[in-house]
């Protein structure tokens, strides 16, 4: 139950800018190596099932029992804490721009998007609403979420994947449907204007609307919202947004996964650390990946759990800005005096 997440989030403890997390479930042996996946918010009970069979998987393998740790966070913070030193062999962060900063470093070589299989995505997802039992306040898509009498709970873009993710959703369900850049801005700004508090990190924005009761609707991961209505126990539900009669529209959400080079060639992790990465595209680690309604990068995998996902147009969020570039969208919408700043800033 709810328990499950408050030990989650009361049992991390700070090292510089990190929140530390050890998987649970993993078998943590004295011979084999050790890795760190350095991960995103919402991710920490995918990666203790992924961890536990890449662990039994690579035993069979090589005849060695590895350790892999965890550190969980917002995706934004968790890529600084990388480029200060936090001393990740991989990092499974929520979007581009994150694993980016890390090469930018100087911890990942160039080219890295192209290592893996699928643009180094073994899974995809997007952003949903969860509302109360009911849905009280009757929100069905996303131009309902402006309305003066709706407050959305959404965590801070500028240190969470999470909260980036449902940004771009929102300025996008605006101009993906023919709206204008100037209308998408009022709009958001609408939004924002009835937030009551930007969490720092996914799970930290899971825990004030579902146990804290705050906000009317919670912009979250498809992943995170089903855990937490199974959680809920009944008292919240999920809701796809979309109009009356269309299929429901969000944004394509893409959480690469890396290695970190440095790290890994210094700590002479770099052969655990790829095989690491290369079982997520494997058939049993794509079957976990889809069980944890994370949409896996396999399509056969995918068509087999086709019930756990409806149907969506989902759109990237790089054809939001003119060149298709991440790192414009990052100037645009995240940087210091960008919209989220300017919009935010005229709500304070």
């Amino acid at each position: 139950m709810w328990a499950q997440l408050v030990f989650a989030v009361a049992g991390l403890y700070v090292l510089g800018a990190a929140a530390w997390v050890i998987s649970a479930g993993v078998v943590r042996p004295n011979d084999g190596g050790e890795l760190l996946n350095v991960a995103c918010d919402p991710t920490r009970e995918l990666w203790r099932d992924l961890n536990a069979a890449f662990v039994r998987a690579y035993d069979e393998k090589h005849g060695i029992r590895l350790t892999v740790r965890q550190s969980h966070g917002g995706s934004g913070s968790q890529a600084r804490a990388v480029a200060d030193g936090l001393a990740a062999d991989v990092i499974t962060l929520a979007l581009w721009t994150d694993t980016d900063a890390v090469r930018k470093a100087g911890l990942i070589d160039a080219g890295w998007e192209d290592r893996l299989p699928n643009r180094s995505l073994p899974y995809t997802s997007t952003i949903v609403f969860v509302v109360r039992r009911g849905n009280p306040k009757g929100v069905r898509d996303w131009a309902d979420l402006a309305r003066p009498d709706v407050a959305v709970v959404t965590p801070n873009p500028k240190t969470s994947g999470n909260g980036k993710w449902s940004f771009l959703a929102l300025w996008g369900s605006v101009v993906w449907r023919g709206g204008t850049a100037a209308e998408a801005r009022e709009f958001v700004r609408g939004v924002y204007g009835h937030v009551p508090v930007l969490d720092p990190a996914a799970r930290g924005a899971t825990m004030t609307f579902a146990q804290k009761g705050i906000g009317d609707v919670h912009l979250t991961w498809e992943n995170e919202a089903h855990l937490e209505v199974a959680e809920a126990g009944g008292t919240l539900e999920i809701v796809y947004p979309g109009r009356p009669g269309e299929r429901p529209l969000s944004v394509l959400a893409e959480p690469h996964v890396a290695v970190v080079d440095r790290n890994a060639d210094r700590k002479g992790t770099r052969a655990a650390a790829e095989a690491y990465l290369q079982f997520l595209y494997t058939e049993p680690a794509q079957e976990v990946i889809a069980r944890h309604h994370h949409r896996p990068a396999s399509p056969a995998v995918f068509a087999r759990h086709r019930d756990r996902f409806p149907e969506m147009d989902l759109c990237r969020a790089t054809t939001l800005v003119p060149s298709g570039r991440w790192d414009d969208i990052q100037r645009a919408f995240f940087a210091e005096g960008a919209e989220f700043d300017q919009l935010y800033t005229k709500k304070k």
